[in-house]
């Protein structure tokens, strides 16, 4: 087995784990133009990355589908697919609220805190489910793969209910975009 692959990410690990949530937290508190940036909104982005979400939430469930029929390699690629889908999310999701005035839900009763129990609770899984992929794909790298399953069956569930209810939480607040 490979420890030393594993020990050499960790730092990673753990730097991205914290950077990336707080990272995201201070840009998503940055409005450029509240800040006198003469920049458009980029109010075409919630439809593609809610799409994005849905894709990757698609490429999960193949790469898992794929690694139960033996196929490691199409497993391999679908996974590092699902990451740079994510990592494409975030970089769009991020780049929208700098330039962009956060949407209001405008539902009311109980559907509002449906909204709201699926948002805090998909956001809460975002933040999570970092460490979880890294440890996840650093141990699959480390070709460590009892170690790796172990942590998948962890991983997959959480990282599938985020980008789906990512989608979901778009569809809902969607009618309310200006």
């Amino acid at each position: 087995m490979n420890t030393s692959v594993e020990q050499k990410y960790n730092k990673w690990i753990i730097t991205l784990s914290i950077a990336i949530p707080l990272v995201v937290a201070l840009l998503f508190g940055v409005n450029l133009r509240k800040l006198g940036y003469d920049v458009q909104p980029l109010s075409f982005l919630p439809p593609i990355y809610a799409t994005i979400n849905g894709i990757t939430a698609v490429v999960l469930v193949i790469a898992v589908m794929a690694i139960k029929n033996g196929k490691r390699k199409l497993h391999e690629n679908l996974m590092k697919l699902a990451i740079l889908l994510s990592v494409l999310f975030l970089g769009m999701y991020v780049a929208y609220h700098m330039t962009s005035n956060s949407t209001k839900f405008g539902g009311e009763g109980a559907i509002r805190y449906i909204y709201y129990f699926i948002l805090i609770t998909h956001i809460s899984l975002s933040v999570i489910i970092i460490p979880f992929v890294l440890v996840t794909y650093v141990r699959a790298l480390a070709e460590r793969f009892d170690k790796h399953k172990k942590i998948a069956k962890i991983t997959f569930p959480m990282w599938l209910y985020v980008a789906v209810t990512g989608v979901i939480v778009y569809l809902m607040i969607s009618p309310y975009y200006v």
